[in-house]
């Protein structure tokens, strides 16, 4: 199996292309595996001409899991200032940022376009802004820069954090909600694509445990505007304009704390990577990465 060794865990991944090409780094969203990259999206840009690289964070998927850290206790993370958050949580999106660069190094990639979407676009902040020259750019999809600025709507919880219905059918259902909750009627996916996004996930890799430190890492974490200003590469920044996880606010912030960054608001996008809308991202994804190979 494709597994590195990484920032002293173990990473599964997977690559698209000739490795030769220019790298592109994918950093997935929170609670989700690589799978949340569409296959489509990756051989789309590997046929122009790169490199693809996705991968499970830790505690999801096939990668390493913090069993031994037990839950954290988010009601008290919470409830506290976030300098004095790092005491209760096993790790930082920090940890995450290096866990991403450790995989570079297995691969021995100096230098790879990033790009994130959500926590994974927080986690891709970071690795542009506290790993100088490892990123030749940045594309960070529906994330922020500082979640306490940019929280979710209360209607986008309501299919997150709440406990699956029993059995198989009724995982695959509170799956299947959770991403209704946070998607839109536009880019949001048929019944029959999400269905078997939900079996193939679920039958990969079941771990509700793991998106738990995970959300306590995204609030122990402190925020990246002062990083971001200090970035001198090209920067894409994409967000959809009713993106109720993480609302669009959260994405003008990560463009207006860049010099020079782009913006781009995909009208009536959720916080969502399926059919609608994997063409219109990877199309942006392609482009600013070729222009970035040209500077």
């Amino acid at each position: 199996m494709p597994i590195a060794p990484a920032n002293g865990i173990e990473i599964f991944y997977e690559t698209f292309g000739n490795k030769e090409d220019p790298a592109v780094l994918l950093i997935s969203m929170y609670a989700t595996q690589m799978l949340v990259w569409p296959e489509n999206l990756c051989e789309g840009l590997a046929a122009r001409g790169f490199h693809v690289i996705r991968f499970d964070n830790r505690d999801v998927g096939l990668s390493t899991k913090f069993e031994a850290a037990g839950l954290p206790d988010l009601m008290q993370i919470i409830s506290i200032p976030v300098p004095e958050r790092r005491a209760l949580v096993p790790y930082l999106l920090d940890d995450m940022a290096k866990d991403a660069v450790g995989l570079l190094d297995a691969l021995e990639i100096d230098a790879a376009h990033i790009v994130g979407a959500s926590m994974g676009g927080m986690i891709a902040q970071i690795v542009a802004g506290a790993f100088p020259g490892r990123a030749k750019s940045l594309i960070s999809i529906m994330s922020t820069p500082d979640v306490a600025k940019s929280p979710p709507i209360p209607e986008a919880m309501s299919g997150n954090g709440a406990p699956p219905a029993p059995g198989e059918e009724g995982r695959i259902r509170s799956f299947m909600d959770g991403w209704r909750a946070i998607g839109s009627e536009k880019f949001g996916p048929s019944d029959e694509e999400l269905r078997a996004f939900a079996v193939r996930c679920l039958e990969r890799s079941h771990y509700p445990q793991g998106p738990a430190r995970q959300v306590a890492a995204i609030q122990a974490s402190p925020g990246r505007e002062a990083m971001l200003a200090r970035l001198g590469i090209p920067v894409l920044v994409i967000h959809g304009t009713e993106d109720p996880f993480v609302p669009l606010i959260g994405g003008e912030l990560t463009a207006k704390a860049i010099p020079g960054a782009e913006f781009v608001a995909v009208e009536g996008m959720g916080h969502e990577l399926f059919s609608p809308s994997v063409s219109i991202i990877a199309d942006m994804i392609g482009a600013h990465i070729e222009s970035a190979e040209q500077v």
